[in-house]
């Protein structure tokens, strides 16, 4: 009887361990997408969407089973609110791809490596949790973030990026390289990795060889909130990569690609632990304008079927497989919306692999939505003594339709009233950096914007040179947040707003721009000149004392063979025969006579002097010289 209960007991602690296993299954969630957007001036753009969701630690516990633990942990350890990491190879082309739309305004990043941070902590501690969450995050994706932790490499914005706790941190590290190093940790992130779904596309060799790549990490918790309406931890995972298909067909037409041509692979079915796995390809709303525009000029524009109403007979383009279904951006009463064929991944495998092909029937042209500026930044001035940084700001509107005021008739005016707020954190030396903000209201008559900021050099101790001082000092870009503006996406069935990525593109996102990194040179000391120094006081120091050392110990050796032969020449053989004889008669063994040890101690007195007296000559130079 003891041995039956024992056993129900045991079977009911599985039942409940396996139930809250499931409980727990269900509240997390992760789901995968791939985008794909032509683009004017014939690459592709491939945008990875992956999301990854924890429910709240304090209802459901913290172990996670497709969350990443290192992830948690670091929330848990660093009560970190909100952060986003991001390593980007290459400059995103504002002109060409586009600034006024949800993925250029989240995912074109700086060079290098961007990293900011917003903690739930007190304000006296807001440093030390930024200084080891760059270890830990150093550590974890193999970089070296672990460099800002330095007060002279991070920031503390409160406009740039929208939070006025004054508890965010901000740094930037341009010249770091982005390699596989950093991209394989950031797979591990995933469920699957890049073993099944869509992150078997990420050849190394097919996305490093892009225009531009960006693979960006944002994190966003509310764990340290106790409330019912908390949700827990939020992980979105991007990767942003332009590429030019290998194909062309033509000099006036868009090249055909597809999955493999782009990436050298092909899906071969969903990650098992996705709730969801689709690829979208999007046409912008400019080039469905565009296709209006041919359509209705034709003449056969009673027959033609515009973009979105059908899929056999798209006069514009061609698509390998059928989409799951067509999604309508809702337009304005200038432009019609941007247009998303849906595709499903579910129904893939390793004998029937998703390969999505697309061709080009007709010649196209069209630009991508711009923001209302486009910023450029450049260094002003000669010579290694004063300088100056500009950012140039030019309007992208159409000067047909402005309406132009008598302040502003194309003559430039050097004006403060535009300049609403202005907030400067100056730089104390070896201690913090300089941080400048400000707020800018410009009139739409406005064609181009400049700001001049003069600076004088000046210079550091030996020791605050880096390797390669000769080459110069990176200035990160500069964040021009268009405050006004947002980027977003609207469509007419809510239903849509259960998909990520599209509940993602739906969100209204604050239009930002990156400018340039700039490299500004500084006057730096002949380096040559300490090592030369070196070099010949070594070089010295050593013939001196090696040549000294080696006649000191050669001259004892020749004095010991001088001695033994001066005693040798003494004992003749006359004296050596009358030794023999004598010992003879009086019947013991003979034995050769001693030579005199006075040569031998003399020579080592005199070899104890000498080095007496090196060693004197050389605490005499040291104490000189000290």
């Amino acid at each position: 009887m003891s041995r039956l209960k024992s056993f129900l007991l045991l079977f009911l602690a599985l039942f409940s361990a396996t139930a809250s296993i499931k409980v727990e299954e269900l509240n997390e969630e992760f789901t995968e997408a791939l985008l794909l957007r032509p683009l004017p001036d014939r690459k592709v753009l491939a945008h990875f969407h992956f999301r990854s969701s924890a429910p709240p630690s304090q209802r459901y516990g913290r172990h996670h089973h497709i969350f990443p633990k290192s992830i948690y942990q670091l929330v848990r350890k660093f009560q970190v609110r909100e952060m986003e990491l991001s390593f980007t190879q290459g400059r995103w082309n504002y002109e060409r791809w586009g600034g006024f739309d949800p993925i250029s305004s989240s995912n074109a990043k700086p060079p290098g490596v961007e990293l900011w941070a917003e903690f739930d902590v007190p304000h006296d501690q807001v440093d030390d949790s930024w200084k080891n969450l760059t270890h830990a995050l150093s550590g974890l994706f193999c970089a070296s973030i672990n460099f800002l932790e330095r007060s002279t490499s991070y920031s503390a914005p409160h406009w740039s990026f929208g939070s006025a706790s004054g508890k965010l941190r901000y740094g930037t590290l341009p010249r770091e390289a982005v390699c596989t190093e950093n991209l394989t940790p950031w797979l591990k992130l995933l469920p699957c990795r890049d073993k099944a779904g869509l992150s078997l596309l990420m050849d190394r060799p097919s996305i490093y060889r892009g225009y531009y790549h960006s693979q960006r990490l944002h994190l966003k918790s509310d764990e340290s909130d106790a409330s019912e309406t908390s949700t827990g931890i939020v992980l979105e995972q991007t990767l942003t990569v332009v590429l030019r298909p290998d194909t062309f067909s033509g000099k006036v037409l868009q090249p055909n690609w597809s999955l493999s041509s782009l990436f050298g692979r092909s899906v071969s079915g969903k990650c098992s632990l996705s709730s969801s796995s689709n690829v979208y390809v999007q046409f912008e709303q400019n080039l469905v304008s565009a296709w209006d525009k041919l359509r209705e000029a034709s003449e056969a524009s009673d027959n033609a079927i515009s973009v979105g109403e059908g899929f056999q007979d798209n006069p514009l383009f061609e698509l390998s497989l059928p989409p799951k279904r067509v999604i309508r951006e809702s337009g304005n009463f200038q432009k019609a919306g941007s247009i998303l064929y849906e595709f499903s991944v579910e129904d893939s495998n390793q004998f029937k692999p998703f390969d999505l092909r697309l061709n080009w029937k007709v010649p196209v042209a069209w630009s991508s939505p711009q923001a209302p500026l486009q910023a450029s930044r450049f260094l002003l001035g000669s010579g290694n003594e004063r300088g100056a940084i500009a950012i140039s700001m030019k309007s992208t509107r159409s000067t047909d339709n402005v309406e132009r005021t008598g302040a502003y008739d194309g003559e430039p005016q050097s004006s403060t009233e535009n300049m609403e707020k202005i907030l400067v954190s100056p730089s104390e030396d070896k201690v913090s950096t300089g941080v400048l903000e400000m707020i800018l209201r410009l009139p739409c008559s406005v064609r181009t914007a400049a700001l001049t900021l003069e600076f004088d050099k000046g210079f550091l101790h030996i020791d605050e040179y880096p390797p390669d001082a000769n080459q110069g000092f990176d200035i990160p870009s500069a964040v021009i947040h268009f405050a006004d503006f947002v980027a977003n996406m609207s469509f007419h069935e809510n239903s849509l707003n259960q998909v990520p990525i599209l509940s993602k593109l739906q969100e209204e996102v604050p239009v930002i721009s990156y400018t340039e990194v700039l490299l500004v040179p500084l006057t730096t000391p002949d380096f040559s000149m300490p090592y030369n120094v070196i070099t010949i006081t070594c070089t010295v120091f050593a013939l001196y004392f090696g040549s000294l050392l080696n006649a000191l110990r050669r001259r004892v050796g020749e004095e010991e063979k001088l001695l033994s032969g001066k005693g040798a020449r003494k004992a003749g053989p006359l004296t050596l025969m009358i030794s023999k004889l004598a010992a003879k008669l009086r019947g013991k063994p003979w034995e050769p006579p001693e030579q005199s040890d006075s040569g031998r101690s003399s020579s080592k007195y005199k070899l104890i002097a000498k080095v007496a007296l090196v060693a004197g000559v050389a605490a005499a130079w040291q104490f000189y010289f000290q």
